[in-house]
């Protein structure tokens, strides 16, 4: 075993009693929440044959790590030494699952929220998988599903690297950041506080299909990646919602990047937040357990037992006194993304312990390279090489190993404890992909608008949705930021309990707490939602700030349900929804800081296809087949654009105008000329096509112009037809001789329209210049110069162009 103790060597500075808690211990009782201090004093002992098994594990652990870093250049060396052993001990002692079988959703899940220390997991996988390989071959999963010793090759490594031990060991491209490309890994993690804000939508999700036998949710987390907002929403929203199977382990070294002093620490003031972490959850009502000394095996294994064993009904969390870059040789923000210089003599200094417990010497590129240059291949061959001296010392340690895979062994007996008895009484979101339940075409009645009748796109949206849980058995979630009346959320729940979704005292809701005004962490905890593959999330919004606000959250899932399917998984993408409400240029009664024509940009055309599919209805009968058509395409995230005003439902057959189930192919001839047109127009926005068939088509007829005008329900439900069909809909001269009105802004034009006079012509928000001042949506849409007069005006100059 490591021969050096494990006496505590963290910041002297680490009080083990609470400075400044005794406010908050006031209002536990109230709070229905738990505080509790772990130190050497009342720590149950472990025995000692697994202590020395532990350390030895750990030894090995920490010098990978070295080794990780020293052939890649790149990592985070420092958070994950220091969080070591708290995940060695959930994987051995705290964790019910089954090592065989990576991909069962009925498992505890570990997520590395604090993404940077993806080194860690990468390096913690690969030696687990060593002690099953050789202490129980027999339970080792499909190769595809392991991360072994020969796949760290890949860590940071692009999929097209053709180095020849890559290729021969068929290793896994290991992204910078965990994604599930990683077996039992599900969510990417990485931009700050997104794994948080996942992890909290996965066990609401968890909770809702199993209840009291919901599997754990354990998030390995630091102080510094406490600090975005986003954070503080998502926490917010799972302790409003009773998450009590939902575990936050924090690494609490205070290293940031920048600074060695993050938080509040005692009587110390923090460089970046004046709440140390304890103080931090207990304020969104956490249960906080205390542990002083992160790198003591028995204060770990106390602490964590406790945490799976209590009864309340929040949340938890871990917090972990610990050091960055424990024993690695550089410390602190040193160590966040930085390591010892490639065979420096720190390098070989770092793996020293390992090397005089085992008697075992890594190999020394420079001493042992024949060739006698730095090339990847040579590099390579010493990185795999020192990964085999890994092997070899795990193959010399039979009662190591044997202890450790027994341990892992019990992790799958004790799944026995979780039961998906409920699953088959829950959701049923496979009803929303069954073509003799729920089609584009079969519109139900109350999807149904009487012409002449007054109808929101919003309200429409909910219909649309709320058929859909119904047919579903609640399989919707719906979330919004503070704004779930005039969104028409709350209509998406109708008929299922009222209130908001709360684990305990109000499962039957299909309404969530989103923690309040939380545009930003709503899309990471609709992602989590969705992961578990049986519901369907919808978050919303002002579009003007849950598009931009969304974005990372949107990406980080495509990114995840890519990586699934190149795992080789036989599972379908899963959809998360953006409702952005409120769009459009009529919302100007809230001014141009509410009103904002870019929000399209952000998703449309914007992402490999089938990652996003955006939809922007004309009117309320666009909704049922434009939505069911875009969830039956299985994109990582559907984004819907709704207006907020009532608007008349137009008779589209009585005026000659295509009819609304012609959405479903994104791009459709809403008008047809009679003949030869004398000109081709576009319409994309619910409020410039209102304007257009009111008040523009009437005197076009008047004046006998013949047009074609086509109208861009959503661009990506086009680009998924077939080439020979989109040739058929929209010709590709057609973008030559069209100029186009939209709602949003010039960018998203471009691609409908090519030729300079239709660019010249086309109208636009923000073609004056100018944001656009507070109104009455009319007046606004004159100020935007998207009025009837102004649009008239501009097709009759293009037309006589």
């Amino acid at each position: 075993m490591d021969s050096t103790t494990d006496s505590t060597t963290v910041s002297p500075n680490a009080p083990v009693v609470t400075e400044g808690l005794s406010a908050f211990e006031l209002n536990l009782k109230e709070r229905g929440t738990i505080y509790f201090e772990i130190g050497a004093n009342n720590a149950s002992a472990l025995p000692e044959s697994e202590l020395a098994a532990l350390r030895t594990y750990d030894l090995i652990y920490r010098s990978l790590c070295a080794v990780m870093y020293n052939f890649t250049g790149s990592g985070h060396p420092g958070g994950s030494v220091s969080s070591g052993r708290i995940v060695e001990t959930l994987l051995f002692s705290t964790l019910r699952y089954n090592f065989s079988d990576p991909n069962d959703k009925s498992a505890d899940f570990i997520c590395y929220t604090a993404g940077h220390k993806a080194m860690g997991m990468y390096a913690m996988w690969a030696c687990r998988n060593e002690v099953m390989r050789i202490s129980d071959s027999d339970s080792l999963p499909d190769v595809l599903q392991q991360l072994r010793l020969e796949d760290l090759l890949g860590f940071r490594k692009n999929p097209v690297t053709k180095t020849p031990l890559f290729l021969e060991h068929a290793a896994k491209p290991l992204d910078g950041h965990p994604t599930p490309q990683t077996p039992f890994v599900w969510l990417s993690t990485g931009p700050s506080g997104i794994g948080v804000t996942s992890c909290v939508g996965m066990a609401l999700a968890l909770k809702d299909l199993r209840g009291a036998s919901a599997p754990f949710v354990h998030m390995i987390e630091g102080e510094g990646g406490m600090t975005p907002g986003r954070v503080s929403e998502a926490v917010a929203s799972a302790a409003s919602s009773g998450l009590n199977n939902l575990i936050m382990h924090v690494d609490w070294n205070q290293a940031a990047i920048d600074s060695d002093n993050v938080t509040r620490d005692g009587g110390k003031p923090g460089d970046y937040v004046q709440w140390d972490p304890r103080e931090f959850l207990l304020t969104h009502g956490f249960n906080v357990i205390t542990v002083a000394d992160g790198f003591d095996y028995p204060q770990i294994h106390e602490a964590q037992k406790k945490a799976v064993s209590l009864k309340t009904s929040a949340p938890t969390a871990i917090v972990y006194r610990t050091i960055k870059g424990w024993r690695y040789g550089i410390e602190g923000k040193k160590s966040h993304g930085a390591g010892h210089k490639f065979e420096s003599e720190e390098y070989y200094q770092a793996l020293e312990p390992f090397e005089k417990e085992f008697g075992l010497a890594f190999p020394r590129f420079y001493a042992d390279n024949t060739v006698g240059e730095k090339s990847p291949e040579s590099i390579e061959r010493a990185y795999y090489e020192s990964l085999m001296t890994v092997r070899r010392v795990f193959e010399s340690q039979p009662d190591v190993v044997r202890a450790l895979g027994a341990k892992i062994s019990a992790r799958r007996e004790s799944m026995e404890n979780i039961s998906a008895a409920a699953d088959n009484d829950g959701p049923n979101l496979a009803a929303l992909y069954d073509a003799d339940k729920i089609t584009p075409l079969n519109r139900p009645a109350t999807c149904s608008y009487k012409p002449g009748s007054k109808q929101t796109l919003r309200g429409a949206l909910a219909h649309v949705f709320n058929d859909i849980n119904h047919k579903t058995n609640g399989a919707i979630l719906a979330g919004a930021a503070d704004v779930y009346g005039s969104t028409n959320t709350l209509d998406i729940g109708a008929g299922f309990a009222g209130g908001l979704w709360h684990a305990g005292r109000n499962p039957d809701s299909r309404i969530f707490s989103a923690g309040g005004i939380t545009e930003d962490a709503i899309g990471g905890i609709c992602s989590g939602i969705v992961t578990i593959g049986r519901h369907l999330a919808v978050g919303a919004s002002y579009g003007a700030f849950i598009a931009p606000l969304n974005i990372i959250a949107a990406r980080t899932h495509a990114v995840a349900q890519q990586t699934i399917k190149q795992r080789n998984l036989d599972e379908a993408t899963k959809t998360f929804v953006i409702l952005c409400g409120h769009t459009g240029v009529k919302t100007g009664e809230d001014g141009p800081t509410h009103a904002e024509p870019n929000t399209l940009a952000f998703f449309q055309d914007n992402c490999p296809q089938g990652a996003v599919v955006t939809l922007t209805p004309w009117d309320a009968h666009d909704l049922w087949p434009l939505v069911v058509a875009g969830l039956k395409a299985r994109p990582a995230v559907l984004a819907v654009y709704v207006t907020r005003p009532s608007e008349t439902v137009f008779d589209r057959q009585a005026l000659g105008l295509a009819p609304a189930e012609d959405s479903v192919n994104g791009v459709y001839k809403l008008l047809a000329a009679n003949g030869k047109p004398d000109a081709t127009l576009i319409y994309q926005g619910s409020d410039v096509t209102n304007v257009f068939v009111s008040d523009v088509l009437p005197r076009l007829k008047e004046k006998g112009l013949n047009l074609d005008v086509y109208y861009i329900a959503s661009c990506e439900l086009f680009n998924l037809l077939a080439e020979s069909r989109r040739a058929e809909i929209f010709p590709a001269r057609t973008s030559r001789s069209a100029m186009m009105i939209s709602g949003f802004s010039l960018p998203t034009t471009y691609r409908w329209v090519t030729s300079e006079s239709g660019r010249e012509c086309t109208l636009y928000p923000h073609k004056g210049g100018a944001y656009l001042g507070s109104g009455p949506g009319e007046m606004c849409m004159k100020e935007a110069g998207l009025d009837g007069e102004a649009q008239l005006a501009a097709i009759e100059r293009f037309v006589s162009s």
